[in-house]
């Protein structure tokens, strides 16, 4: 082997030995080290190549030694060449020395044994005492630290661009990034074992998720939690205390304020809702005018036909109406804010109602149910007392309008009234002039009635949230959209209103800010009637309103 006469220089022959004994050494752990290299090794290595010294002139033989095993333990291995050669090996790497570590300044780093015994014959080579050493690795120790400790410092929570919360849409066009010492603000100082006592906590899309134990009554304990919000951070974040789908338990939801913000569309409310209500008018005035209806283009050449339907289209428009201001009255005590409403038309009944949309965080479902009941009792209430009084005054033409007693199987609240009132008048197959008033009215009823269906986003599936909660509103609303499916086979209304919650109302319904707490028995109650009284209106009147006309089978 070559590398045994290279170790060394020639001219130093009184250390020859002993420089012969380490590169013969070196011989030896570089023909039968094995590919894994023991933990002295990989810290030699370290310590050479990070601890630049100045050198002395003069080096021991042992230093020497250790610095030819650690340069030439860079090299690879080659297989092992006897079970001598392994067992001295060993004896010489076992006890590694942790002052014979040199460093050599002004000079690059190369691995050949040649190379190092060159460095270490220089005249400012000296060897590295312990405590030096030792001073070395503890600054070390430190600077690691150091960094790990920085590193942790600037450690962030990495946030989701997404739709923060369900019927929330994304006002960032990037993510929202949330510094670790916000969450243990968040964690330790906003909430609390007083409030909600947090285990655990996560990302959640526009913002973090936590888990944990919910102290107290909620609405109580929400109020502590969003006042500590706002004296540690202000207007910066919102709070949202909900229940987890996954287990019903409740968890804390804190987003930046700007990913709830609402999202505004390319063109102005009022053009648009102008645009549609225009329409809706329209159609109002066709409902009522029976000529108009089977040619629409007749409309064109005889304009003045429209003044037959307009005094329905004001009855109906006017509990439609009724509806709306119901809604706007009961937001303002709520302190909830709405959008301009849009007029649905439609070619069947004149309209489909309006679609308002709430432009806020409701503050709980007691005000949800407040704001979302307000406007179907409103205009139930209107729509019953004017269906009264047309079964009740005559015409005022003294005539009325000519129906076929089939028109009250069509609702059960209208047939029930219409048996109610008229008594044995009312028989199957025959013909009866009524008040066009009991239209008119019913056409307002069968709109309120549409807007109470408990699907998606309109006011009764908003009720149905409030009363029972996301989950189960969730689930009765895919039902009722299913039955409306079914429905449009038989009922052209049915299917164009179904399209309709499909496309625009489906849902789901945004966050409130606190949705645990339940409202009161009483609204409740008034919930509870708004969707029975829809029923009784869409539902139809199953039975004879002449039990004699039934005909008897001989059998």
């Amino acid at each position: 082997m070559s590398s045994s006469s290279s170790c060394l220089p020639p001219s130093r022959g009184a250390s020859s030995s002993s420089h012969g004994c380490c590169c013969h050494r070196l011989i030896l752990a570089s023909s039968s080290l094995p590919a894994t290299r023991s933990r002295g090794s990989h810290l030699t290595v370290a310590l050479r190549s990070s601890l630049l010294l100045p050198a002395g002139p003069h080096s021991t033989p042992r230093s020497r030694r250790v610095a030819c095993r650690a340069a030439d333990e860079t090299e690879p291995e080659p297989v092992s060449n006897g079970d001598e050669e392994k067992k001295e090996v060993v004896e010489d790497a076992s006890s590694p020395s942790v002052d014979s570590v040199v460093a050599e300044p002004n000079a690059t780093a190369e691995t050949d044994s040649s190379a190092d015994n060159t460095k270490d014959e220089s005249p400012n080579a000296e060897p590295l005492s312990i405590s030096n050493t030792l001073r070395n690795i503890s600054r070390l120790t430190s600077t690691a630290a150091t960094d790990s400790d920085a590193k942790a410092q600037v450690e962030v929570v990495d946030v989701a661009s997404g739709s923060p919360l369900p019927g929330m849409k994304q006002q960032l066009e990037e993510a929202v990034t949330i510094p670790k010492e916000t969450v243990d603000i968040l964690k330790d100082q906003v909430f609390g074992f007083d409030t909600f006592f947090v285990t655990s906590h996560e990302p959640y899309e526009g913002g973090i998720l936590f888990k944990g134990n919910l102290r107290g009554v909620p609405a109580k304990s929400f109020e502590k939690i969003t006042t500590r919000l706002e004296n540690k951070f202000g207007d910066e974040f919102r709070v949202f205390l909900l229940i987890n789908p996954e287990d019903e338990q409740p968890v804390a939801v804190v987003v930046p304020r700007q990913t709830v913000e609402p999202a505004t569309g390319a063109v102005p409310e009022w053009a648009a809702a102008s645009a549609f209500g225009l329409v809706t008018v329209l159609t109002l005035l066709l409902r009522n005018v029976p000529v108009l209806q089977d040619n629409l283009l007749s409309t064109f050449d005889n304009p003045e036909l429209l003044k037959e339907g307009l005094s329905g289209a004001l009855v109906t428009g006017l509990i439609v109406g009724v509806h709306e201001i119901g809604h706007i009255l009961a937001a303002k005590d709520a302190g909830v804010k709405l959008s301009v409403p849009y007029f649905v038309p439609s070619w069947q009944i004149g309209s489909f109602g309006t679609i308002t949309r709430i432009v806020n965080i409701v503050r709980n479902r007691g005000d949800l149910l407040k704001v979302a009941g307000a406007g179907p009792i409103a205009g139930y209430t209107l729509g019953f007392a004017l269906l009264l009084l047309g079964f009740t005054l005559p015409p005022s033409d003294g005539l009325g309008i000519i129906v076929d007693s089939a028109v009250f199987h069509q609702s059960f609240l209208l047939g029930g009234l219409a048996k109610l009132i008229l008594g044995d008048v009312l028989k199957e197959g025959t013909q009866l002039s009524i008040n066009p008033l009991v239209l008119w009215a019913w056409a307002g009823l069968l709109i309120n009635a549409i807007n109470s269906i408990p699907a998606g986003e309109l006011d009764g599936g908003r009720i149905a949230f409030a009363m029972w909660g996301r989950k189960v509103s969730s689930r009765l609303s895919s039902v009722t959209i299913g039955l409306l499916g079914l429905s449009s086979l038989f009922s052209d209304v049915a299917f164009y209103f179904v399209v309709l919650i499909f496309f625009l109302q489906r849902g789901p319904i945004a966050p409130l800010s606190e949705e645990i707490t339940e409202p009161d028995n009483t609204y409740i109650g008034l919930g509870v009637a708004i969707l029975f009284l829809g029923l009784l209106v869409c539902l139809p009147y199953p039975f004879l309103f002449d039990p004699s006309q039934v005909t008897d089978f001989d059998f």
